[in-house]
């Protein structure tokens, strides 16, 4: 590897002068110290440990709250680059608790990839054990669908049962990717499969979350039900929003989509999605954003099934590092080049270690794990495992650009229960049930050395209906409820409101810096200031800032 380069001052010569440069580079988040963020790595050298960070995260609500990323790729994908250090330190740079290396399932990483991954993460796990928790993963492509997140907790056997995995039931590996009845059903065999290894003890603990739900339209309304029935204690939900945030940066950018949302349905796609569900809304996935949309259908059952964001780390808008084979722009699986040695990608499971390209590339589609998207999970202590418990139960809130820097989400009945994120209380029909949040505001600047400010925050309330169609899409019951306009700048905001209970229902949160809202899908008394659809080739992520919290529910005590 390279040593590090000084990136200052370099970036004036790759886009245009004068307030188009300006707002490029702030979108890049590369305007001051995010360059220096974004810089050439260097080479791993031993070096004293830094002190432990955990003493420094706050408990809020009885519980320590970790940031996280469970989507980022390395060099053992076949479109990345970076070492697993490379992301690990990256991660930790950003204020990163806890990250998942997710490379992708293909031939090349069931039969070469998976040992060599695993043994990185070990090490960087042992490495980095003071300042982050690392988790051995994958990208699964799920049979008859999209992507998921596959998050293995560690233990002995953990790449043996990746291995094992990816090979048996990874639509590249298997040739089962065509939206079949066949194939949904072998992705419902695969989930089952996690389940047996989890209870069977070949692994301690699994869970999956569908990536990029909408993005190009495979991932149906009635697979995402199907995942979350069979085995609901591992499918626990999707990302809200995905990754690639500065991938509608417009040029010298990528200039596409944000998100690398801009296609349109192919044959396979679910012909129930409208248009506007290959766009991101806000950064979010549209069946996310839409209030008493295809998430609302989801909770209106009544059972659980949350968000998460995700940087989906390939590489990130002015890394000073390209892959030395330059094998990022191929079309195909079966049609890469050859790197130095003659031998493809696909013959050995991983690319050569990333070098020094001269310059920031400011057509990646990413931002660095951390830079922008977190996802903030309410854990009993710092863990593995607890980690996972907190996804699977819950308790988390997700964040574009710090928006805000903490929540305490929950529900209180007249009759004392209460609950945070992801939990349940009991109360009698025709009682009342208090919601609060309180929520810290951001401190100081982002990575795009900007200071946030909350605009507003809604409140938004579902009935809990019950068994629905298995393609259902809406949820006519589910609308915001209550708005708050948000003047205070520093500090802790409190909020509440006290809501009648007639009914079996739920309560989520929301906030966003308003600068680019409108009436959602379904009109202003459902929605009267949602998120924007986002536009082609010219979407500032850090002109649109969103949280969203994870919902809380209400049953009806007989």
């Amino acid at each position: 590897m390279n040593d590090q380069i000084d990136p200052h001052g370099a970036t004036s010569t790759a886009v245009s002068s004068g307030s188009t440069r300006r707002r490029f580079l702030r979108g890049a988040g590369l305007t001051s110290a995010g360059v220096a963020a974004a810089g050439m790595l260097t080479t791993p050298a031993a070096a004293s440990p830094e002190p432990a960070r955990w003493p420094g995260r706050r408990r809020r609500g009885g519980y320590l709250w970790l940031a996280g990323d469970h989507h980022l790729h390395s060099q053992y994908s076949n479109d990345a680059m970076f070492r697993v250090d490379d992301q690990v330190q990256r991660a930790i740079d950003h204020g990163l608790d806890w990250m998942v290396i997710t490379d992708h399932g293909n031939t090349a990483f069931s039969s070469y990839g998976v040992p060599m991954l695993a043994a990185d993460v070990r090490a960087a796990r042992q490495a980095k054990a003071d300042d982050i928790l690392v988790f051995l993963g994958m990208e699964w492509n799920v049979p008859g669908a999209e992507h998921a997140t596959l998050m293995l907790a560690p233990g002995n056997r953990e790449g043996a049962f990746l291995n094992q995995f990816v090979t048996r039931y990874d639509a590249r590996v298997t040739n089962t990717r065509d939206g079949t009845p066949a194939n949904e059903a072998l992705a419902i065999e695969a989930i089952r499969a996690l389940r047996r290894g989890v209870r069977a003890g070949e692994i301690p603990d699994a869970l999956v979350l569908a990536n990029h739900p909408s993005r190009v339209g495979l991932d149906s309304p009635h697979e995402l039900r199907a995942w979350r029935d069979a085995a609901p204690e591992i499918v626990l939900g999707m990302e809200g929003a995905p990754g690639h945030q500065a991938a509608g940066l417009p040029a010298p950018g990528m200039a596409r989509g944000r998100g690398l949302y801009d296609g349109k349905p192919g044959r396979y796609s679910f012909p129930g999605l409208p248009a506007e569900a290959y766009r991101t809304h806000g950064g979010f996935d549209w069946m996310a954003a839409t209030v008493g949309g295809v998430w609302d259908s989801m909770l209106a059952e009544g059972k659980p099934f949350w968000i998460t964001v995700s940087s989906d780390g390939h590489q990130a808008c002015g890394d000073w590092v390209k892959n030395p084979v330059d094998a990022l722009d191929q079309k195909s699986y079966d049609n890469l080049p050859y790197d130095e040695t003659g031998r493809t990608f696909m013959t050995t499971g991983r690319f050569p270690d990333p070098v020094n390209a001269g310059k920031p590339i400011l057509t990646y589609s990413g931002l660095p794990p951390g830079a922008y998207s977190k996802t903030w999970l309410g854990t009993t202590g710092r863990g593995h495992r607890q980690v996972m418990d907190a996804i699977r139960a819950g308790r988390m809130w997700v964040c574009h650009g710090d928006l805000i820097s903490g929540l305490d989400f929950r529900l209180r009945t007249s009759g004392g229960d209460s609950a945070p994120m992801g939990g349940r209380v009991n109360a009698r029909r025709g009682s009342s049930v208090r919601v609060s949040a309180e929520i810290e505001l951001a401190e100081g600047g982002n990575y795009a050395q900007l200071h946030p400010r909350l605009g507003r925050v809604d409140l938004i309330m579902g009935k809990v209906t019950g068994p629905a169609d298995p393609d259902t899409m809406t949820a006519p019951d589910t609308r915001v409820i209550k708005s708050w306009d948000i003047t205070q700048t520093t500090g802790t905001l409190t909020l509440s409101h006290t809501v009648d209970i007639d009914g079996p229902c739920y309560f989520r949160l929301r906030g966003t810096d308003g600068k680019r809202t409108a009436p959602g899908p379904f009109g202003a008394h459902v929605d009267p200031h949602g998120p924007v659809i986002d536009t082609l080739a010219n979407a500032d992520p850090w002109e649109d800032l969103w949280f969203y919290a994870n919902p809380i529910f209400v049953d009806i005590r007989r």
